[in-house]
C-alpha cells in the first residue's frame, strides 16, 4: 500500500473511533441529564460539559481528516524544450494547491525527445502521471497501448493542445548563405542542422513543414517529394531533439542554417545566443498536447492532482508564462494580449490538412515509408 493510501486509510479508521467515541459519550450525557434534569444548574453544566466534550470530538475528527493530506508526488514527462516554461508554471500551481488543499505537491520531470518519452511511457521506463508532448500522434501510441483512455482529447479544453508554436529558420549572422524560404534550403553548398523523425518530435513538425510548403502552396505531391529529398542530402547529421540540433548549432557551430520551434530560438536569443530568424509565412501549427496517463493516476492514487494540473496549464496565468517563452498561447484570452508580438503567417496549416496523425503515419514515417526512402537516396 502506498503512503497516501495509508494515510487515508489511518484517517478512516481515526474518524470511526472518534465517531464511536461521540455515540457513547452522548448516551452517557443523557443519563446524566435525566437523573439531575430537576436541578437547573446542574443541566446548565450538564449542557456546559457535553458542548466541551461535543467541540473536542470535532477537532478530533478535523485533526484526523488532516492527516490524510500527505503530500503528493506527480511524475511529468515532457519533450525537451518545455523545461524553461514548466520551471515556471510548476511553482505557481504548487503555491496554488497549497492554499487551496493545504496539501504539498512535488514533481518529478523528464525531459527528452517526444517520440522517445513516448515509447520510455510505453515500455514502463517512465511511470508519468503526465505527459506533455510534442505532438498528438505520440500521446495516440501510448493510448495505443493501453496506458490512456480513449477520447483523451475530447475530455481537455482546446483538443488536448496545450502549448502552440511554429517553425523557424535560423541562419548565420548576416545570412551568408542568403537563406529567405524554405526553398532556399534545398539551395547546393547549405548545411542544414536537423533532428531524427524516428525520436524527435521537432523533426516531424519540420519535415511535414518541408512537405506542406510546397502542398499548401498549389504544388502535387512529386514536387514535394522531389524537395523533401533535395533538403534532406544536405543534412549531414540527424540530432536526436530540437535541443541537440540547437546545441550543435549554437554551441558547436555547426551548420549554415537550423530549424527549430519559433520558441526554442527565442529561448537561445535570451540565453546570449542571438542569430537571425526567418518565419515562413506558409508554416504550420506546431500543436502540443497534455493529458493525464490514465493507468498510472490510478496506480499512484495522484488523479485528482494530475487533473488539476493539467488544468492549470491552460489558465491565463500559466498561458502567459507560455506566451513570455514565445509560445503561441491557446488561451483566447492571452492570444490576444500578445498577438502583436508575433510574426504573421499568411498560410498556417495543420495537420489535418496534410491527412491527419494515422494518415501522415503510415504515409511518412513508418518502416519503408516516403521519409525512409528520402534517406536512402541521400546516402544513394
Amino acid at each position: 500500500m502506498s503512503k497516501p493510501q495509508h494515510a487515508t486509510q489511518l484517517g478512516i479508521y481515526l474518524i470511526e473511533g472518534m465517531q464511536i467515541y461521540v455515540v457513547k459519550t452522548l448516551q452517557t450525557m443523557q443519563v446524566w441529564y435525566q437523573r439531575i434534569t430537576r436541578n437547573s444548574i446542574r443541566s446548565f453544566v450538564c449542557l456546559f460539559l457535553v458542548g466541551i466534550f461535543l467541540s473536542m470530538a470535532v477537532a478530533a475528527c478535523s485533526g484526523s481528516s488532516s492527516a490524510t493530506k500527505a503530500d503528493v508526488k506527480l511524475k511529468l514527462v515532457s519533450f525537451s524544450v518545455t523545461k524553461a516554461a514548466h520551471d515556471k508554471i510548476i511553482p505557481l500551481f504548487v503555491q496554488k494547491w497549497k492554499q487551496e488543499h493545504n496539501q504539498n505537491v512535488t514533481f518529478e520531470q523528464s525531459y527528452g525527445g517526444s517520440v522517445a518519452q513516448a515509447a520510455a511511457v510505453i515500455a514502463g521506463k517512465q511511470e508519468a502521471d503526465i505527459v506533455h508532448l510534442a505532438l498528438p500522434f505520440d500521446v495516440n501510441k501510448i493510448q495505443q497501448a493501453g496506458l490512456i483512455k480513449s477520447g483523451w482529447e475530447i475530455k481537455s479544453p482546446r483538443n488536448g493542445v496545450v502549448s502552440r508554436s511554429v517553425a523557424a529558420i535560423v541562419t548565420r549572422e548576416g545570412n551568408p548563405k542568403g537563406i529567405n524560404t524554405w526553398q532556399d534550403l534545398a539551395k547546393d553548398g547549405v548545411t542544414l542542422i536537423a533532428a531524427n523523425p524516428k525520436t524527435s518530435g521537432i523533426a516531424i513538425w519540420e519535415y511535414l513543414a518541408l512537405w506542406g510548403s510546397v502542398t499548401q502552396a498549389g504544388g502535387d505531391e512529386t514536387a514535394a517529394l522531389d524537395f523533401v529529398t533535395k533538403v534532406y542530402k544536405n543534412v549531414p547529421v540527424l540530432a536526436k531533439d530540437a535541443r541537440e540540433a540547437s546545441d550543435l548549432f549554437f554551441q558547436k557551430g555547426q551548420g549554415d542554417v537550423l530549424i527549430n520551434y519559433e520558441n526554442e530560438v527565442f529561448l537561445a536569443a535570451q540565453n546570449g545566443k542571438k542569430l537571425p530568424y526567418i518565419v515562413p509565412k506558409i508554416n504550420i501549427s506546431i500543436d502540443n498536447p497534455v493529458t493525464v496517463v490514465d493507468k498510472n493516476v490510478d496506480k499512484h492514487g495522484t488523479r485528482k492532482v494530475a487533473e488539476a494540473f493539467v488544468d492549470f496549464l491552460y489558465s491565463t496565468e500559466a498561458q502567459r508564462e507560455f506566451a513570455k517563452l514565445q509560445y503561441r498561447p491557446v488561451n483566447p484570452t492571452v492570444s490576444q494580449e500578445v498577438l502583436s508580438q508575433y510574426p504573421k503567417i499568411d498560410t498556417l496549416f495543420t495537420s489535418q490538412d496534410l491527412g491527419g496523425w494515422d494518415n501522415i503515419q503510415k504515409k511518412f514515417f513508418v518502416n519503408g515509408a516516403i521519409f525512409d526512402q528520402v534517406q536512402a537516396a541521400k546516402k544513394a
